[in-house]
Formats: C-alpha cells, sequence, structure tokens
C-alpha cells in the first residue's frame, strides 16, 4: 500500500510526479502546486502536467488500520491526537510570545533610530545656519550645489515673467484650437438629460479604501480612457488606483509626508499614464506607468513651494502641470522633463483654490478673503480680481470653470455658490444652500448643463441657466470631493473612506 506525500493517507486519486516519483493525492498535489508552483517534499519546480496519473481500483477500499478495529483502540487514538493538539497549542503559544518580545523590541529600536536621525538633522541643519551665517559675515557667496534630493525644485526653475516663447506658442496654439471647437460644441449624442438625472440614485459603494487611522479621502480623479478605474488622495499619506470592475487596488504610492489634498491623472495618446498629487507637506510628486511591468514609478518630486498646496490642475495642452500653495504662489512645471518653467510673484494672498479655463489661457486662484484672482497664464499678468457682494471674508476653497468657457463657478459664502458671467465680470446668479451647509467642492460637468456642490450634508445637483435643483444625495453625509463620470451617466464622490457613484437606476 502506497501513501500520499502530504497526508500520509492512502490516496483515493493517486498521481505521482515524472520527477522525483513520490505519490501525492491529487486534489492536495494540485493545490499546493497552484499557491507555490514546487513540490512539497524535494522543493523542486513541479508543474499539473508533470502529474502521472496511477489507474487503481475505485473498488477496492483500504483495509482499516488495526488501531482502528476496537473501541479501546479508538479511544485511545483520541487521546493521541488531544494530546498532540495540547502540545501544538503549547507551541503555537510559545511562538507567539517569542514574535511579540521580537515585535516590541523592533518598535523600540525604530523609535530610537528615529530620535537619532531628528537629532543629527537638527544639527546639520544648525550647521548649516552657522555656516551661512559666517559666509555672510565674511562676504563669501555660499557654493552652489544640490542639497536635497529634488527634480523640481525653486533653484533651478524659471521665475516670473520667464514662460518660454515654445510654451507660450503652444498655449496658444491649443487655445486657438479648442476654442474654435468649444463655441459651436452641443452635448454630445447619448448625453444624459436633466429629466435623467432627476432618477439618479445610489449604483455603487466602494468601502474601506485607504487606512482607517487617520481615515478619510480627500480627493478624486476617474480615468478618461479606462472609466472604471479611478484615483484617490487620502489622509494617510497615500495615492491610490483602484479598479472598480475587478475591486482590486491597482497601485499604492507613498512619498507624502502629510495628507494627500490633490490628485489627478493626464492621459495622453502616444505617452505614458501619469499619476500626479500634491499635499499638505508642500510637495507635489509624479509617476509614471511603466508598460513593460505595469506599476507606476516615481518620476518628480516637486518642492517649490513653502507652504501647504492647495490645487494642483492638468493644462488642457497635457504637458504642463499647474500648482498652487498658501505660500501666496502659483507655478508652472512641464511634464516632458518635469522642469519648473514659471512661477508667480508672491500675492497679499495666499491662494486656497486653483482652476484652469478649458481654452488654457486663463487661470484663476481663490483665497481666504473671498476674492477670485484670475490671471493670464502666458504672461501672468491678473486680468482681473472678483469679489462677491458685500458679506462676512470666507475662503474660496473651489473653483471651476464651465466647458464653454463663459462661466466661473465658485462659492460666494461659506453655505452658497455664485456662477459669475466672465464676459461681465458678474454675478449671474447665486444659489443659498442652507445656513448648515458648509461647501466643500464645486465642479461643472463636460456639458456645461449641471453644475455639482458636495458638502457637509451631501451632494446637490442643478440645471444650469434654470437653476433648478435636479437631485440630492445625503446617504452618505459629507462628501469631500465631486466629480462627473463619462457622458454624464455617474457622478462620483468621495464620503470618509467610501467612494460614491450615483447614477440611472438598474
Amino acid at each position: 500500500m502506497y501513501f500520499c506525500g502530504i497526508s500520509g493517507e492512502p490516496p483515493q486519486d493517486p498521481v505521482v510526479s515524472s520527477k522525483s516519483g513520490h505519490l501525492y493525492e491529487r486534489r492536495l498535489i494540485t493545490k499546493y502546486i497552484s499557491e507555490n508552483g514546487t513540490e512539497p517534499l524535494t522543493g523542486e519546480k513541479l508543474e499539473e502536467s508533470d502529474l502521472v496519473s496511477l489507474n487503481a481500483n475505485p473498488k477496492s477500499a483500504p483495509p482499516r488500520p488495526p488501531t482502528a478495529t476496537s473501541i479501546p483502540a479508538l479511544i485511545h487514538t483520541f487521546q493521541n491526537e488531544w494530546d498532540a493538539l495540547v502540545l501544538e497549542m503549547f507551541a503555537l503559544k510559545q511562538q507567539y510570545n517569542s514574535s511579540r518580545q521580537e515585535l516590541s523590541y523592533a518598535l523600540y529600536a525604530q523609535d530610537a533610530a528615529s530620535r537619532v536621525i531628528a537629532r543629527l538633522i537638527k544639527e546639520r541643519d544648525a550647521a548649516r545656519e552657522a555656516l551661512a551665517n559666517v559666509q555672510a559675515t565674511m562676504g563669501i557667496a555660499p557654493a552652489a550645489g544640490p542639497t536635497e534630493d529634488v527634480e523640481m525644485g525653486e533653484e533651478n526653475g524659471a521665475q516670473e515673467g520667464a514662460l518660454p516663447k515654445e510654451i507660450v506658442d503652444q498655449i496658444d496654439e491649443t487655445q486657438q484650437a479648442l476654442s474654435a471647437t468649444r463655441k459651436k460644441r452641443k452635448a454630445p449624442a447619448g448625453y444624459t438629460t436633466p429629466a435623467e438625472v432627476k432618477t439618479f440614485t445610489a449604483k455603487h459603494t466602494i468601502p474601506s479604501l485607504h487606512s482607517a487611522s487617520p481615515a478619510g479621502m480627500n480627493s478624486i480623479a476617474v480615468s478618461r480612457v479606462n472609466p472604471s478605474q479611478f484615483l484617490t488622495g487620502g489622509s494617510d499619506k497615500i495615492v491610490q488606483l483602484y479598479d472598480r470592475s475587478t475591486d482590486k487596488v491597482l497601485a499604492s504610492l507613498k512619498g507624502h509626508t502629510k495628507q494627500v489634498n490633490h490628485v489627478a491623472l493626464r492621459e495622453r495618446e502616444g505617452d505614458n499614464t501619469l499619476v500626479l498629487s500634491a499635499g499638505a507637506d508642500k510637495i507635489a510628486k509624479i509617476w509614471s506607468h511603466d508598460t513593460a511591468s505595469g506599476e507606476y514609478l516615481p518620476k518628480s518630486t516637486i518642492r517649490t513651494h513653502k507652504g501647504e498646496l492647495t490645487g494642483l490642475v492638468v493644462h488642457p495642452t497635457s504637458t504642463i502641470v499647474a500648482l498652487s500653495s498658501l505660500d501666496k504662489t502659483y507655478s508652472l512645471h512641464e511634464l516632458s522633463n518635469f522642469s519648473q518653467i514659471y512661477r508667480s510673484a508672491p500675492g497679499d494672498d495666499a491662494f486656497t483654490s486653483l482652476a484652469i479655463h478649458p481654452d488654457g489661457a486663463l487661470l484663476a486662484v481663490g483665497t481666504p478673503t473671498s476674492k477670485i484672482q484670475i490671471s493670464d497664464i502666458r504672461s501672468g499678468s491678473v486680468a482681473a480680481q472678483i469679489t462677491p457682494p458685500d458679506g462676512t471674508p470666507f475662503s474660496v476653497n473651489s473653483l471651476s470653470f464651465s466647458e464653454n468657457g463663459y462661466h466661473l463657478l465658485a462659492p460666494d459664502s461659506l453655505s452658497s455658490v455664485a456662477i459669475w458671467d466672465l464676459r461681465k465680470m458678474k454675478i449671474t446668479h447665486s444659489i443659498p444652500l442652507g445656513d448648515a451647509f458648509k461647501v466643500n467642492k464645486v465642479v461643472y460637468d463636460y456639458s456645461a448643463q449641471y453644475l455639482g456642490v458636495a458638502g457637509n450634508e451631501g451632494v446637490r445637483v442643478f440645471a444650469h441657466k434654470s437653476w433648478d435643483e435636479l437631485v440630492r444625495f445625503e446617504e452618505g453625509g459629507e462628501v469631500s470631493d465631486l466629480v462627473f463620470g463619462p457622458q454624464g451617466k455617474e457622478i462620483w464622490g468621495t464620503s470618509g473612506r467610501e467612494v460614491r457613484i450615483w447614477g440611472l437606476p438598474g
């Protein structure tokens, strides 16, 4: 009689390894191969094709062992099994206690190492400051050289008024092409109608994204090329790419030391997809999709700004990214070589939000004093400053240009939003949301027929021009970010650790 090399029992469906000659139960060895790819007894590489079936007579039952032919023998067997189980549990407890002690020691060692590193960094900074003071006293200019691992930084970038001519020409060419099509553009065929938006209901909820401590997502971006994939930035300092169709995390990208405020995707035909993020740690990071490995590889870290980043937008050319910061400046960076091409002169107020006109010629930033500054992106000159009528100052934390280019959507108080007519620089209409509502995000859809508002009481969608409220969603509580899906068929929102998707019923 032969026995399985894994279970030690006579096999019901015996197979033999053609490489080692060992006998196994088919269901056990196939499962082991699928998980490990090797033979359990020899450790050699093994595939299912290497297994040879044995034609055993299925009618012949294996004989019962002598120890299982009487009740006393069975009791004795059970006692042995129980004793073995107790001994195994005791051994596991010992291993568990040993692992706890090792983990405790590792945590103490890591904490001590962190303290040493912090002290060394402090001493290094003090030494640099002392050296700079000595050089200033002696009139010696500090030597130029790299101080940190920075791909895009203030010291190697262009300053105000220095946009390269080829960049300006590219922006002009894009503006002319987009402007010509925009003015005649109508809603695409099959686009969602207002009547359909009124029927929107909760379709899908993706729970437990990012870490539970600290919990929360601050931004979302949906892929245009593959609408089932979306990007989120969390309070746990992670940028996460998720595929809704497979319910799998495609990438968890690390590098920020504080919460991620904004995320974006650069998808351009002929170029690798770029993942971009901006955080409260004053830096922006860029990853590129590697088609060979399927992974997202870090390409650049932008350390231009000295304050928290409050805005990140990919320019319509798809070759430039814009950033805004609480340090009262905004900057432009080229995505082909990851170099800084422009940084604005410091303004009077910090910048709390950022938006770029769909034609690519204008850039708008919000401030904590209710003002909105609109600048010519090519020259950096301020084209207009608009401020809501008299009221309590508030922070303009979100901006959105309509896709037809004529309107700008922005909060005009803590609990209302205004639609600005850019041709007259006046408010066309103001939508009150209730005294308890706090605006987190405003956004136009692609057709400029709808505008969405996300806040502490959920999501509300309004029709442009008639200003009727089409639908509201309050079941998810506070929503921090909001985007319209392709063809306006869906609305995506981030709520806590969940991404909620609303759309047509059924």
